[in-house]
């Protein structure tokens, strides 16, 4: 029996003692925790207050809840399915997925015409309301069963200029669309950004993600001819599940200007 008498709230009291339990190693990374009843029998407390104790962990993340078998110590083991954002180009010129990964999907893809928002108006070099053709994927890993949603965004004065983006219904894959691209005469190159945050509701839906989990959030531009932006792609998954990895190359550094 451990005996509580830190201050405060009594089930604040039982959480904190059993957070202590836990990055001790007392409570091992993806062991299940104590029943409710040994919970109360070794705090001696009501079982609102383990259930309250309980839930504040699972706001922190340390726990997780499985539904028909009982709360489990999150585990801190490495994410399940590393995902290359490297961008290959076979010879024959068609652009492929990296190390052939293949992403299967779940359901099948929803294209809709939109508009632009002030985050992707910038990131596509358009204003606020500019239409837009939008294509929302949602992918799962066959070896991991790791969830990702992805989409793609393409203006549609880009499409009229590059008219296979958008007849290819319903919305050609990025590795299809880049080649579309290349095949109009641009030579293109990409930016992308990687920011965690926590998910939506819908989104912690979809992707299945446990309690407290952050997702990952990934953007990339496709640029052509004049640095123009051509497309913007948006990856979201789960951060317990997925890391990027990529390759980096060194920029050769501009030429110093002399003055006369």
């Amino acid at each position: 029996m451990t005996e509580i008498q830190r201050p405060g709230a009594l089930y604040q009291q039982v959480a904190s003692a059993i957070r202590e339990a836990i990055l001790s190693g007392e409570f091992e990374p993806g062991a299940p925790l104590p029943s409710e009843a040994q919970l109360i029998e070794r705090y001696q407390v009501s079982r609102p207050t383990v259930r309250n104790a309980v839930a504040a962990l699972r706001a922190e993340g340390l726990v997780n809840v499985r539904h028909g078998k009982g709360s489990f110590v999150r585990s801190d083991g490495q994410p399940t399915v590393t995902i290359e954002r490297r961008i290959s180009r076979a010879r024959d010129g068609k652009f492929v997925m990296p190390s052939g990964a293949v992403w299967d999907e779940a359901e099948e893809p929803t294209p809709y015409r939109g508009h632009s928002t002030k985050g992707s108006g910038q990131l596509l070099g358009i204003g606020a309301e500019e239409d837009l053709f939008v294509c929302d994927r949602l992918l799962i890993d066959p070896a991991s069963g790791t969830r990702a949603m992805h989409r793609t965004i393409t203006p549609l004065a880009v499409a009229a200029d590059i008219p296979a983006l958008g007849q290819e219904p319903p919305g050609p894959p990025p590795m299809t669309a880049y080649e579309f691209m290349a095949q109009a005469g641009h030579k293109l190159w990409w930016s992308e950004t990687v920011r965690a945050r926590m998910p939506l509701p819908d989104e912690r839906t979809t992707l299945r993600l446990p309690d407290a989990t952050p997702i990952l959030h990934v953007a990339r531009v496709t640029h052509g001819t004049d640095d123009r932006p051509l497309l913007l792609e948006e990856l979201r998954t789960g951060a317990d599940r997925a890391e990027l990895a990529y390759r980096i190359t060194a920029d050769k550094e501009p030429a110093r200007r002399t003055r006369a």
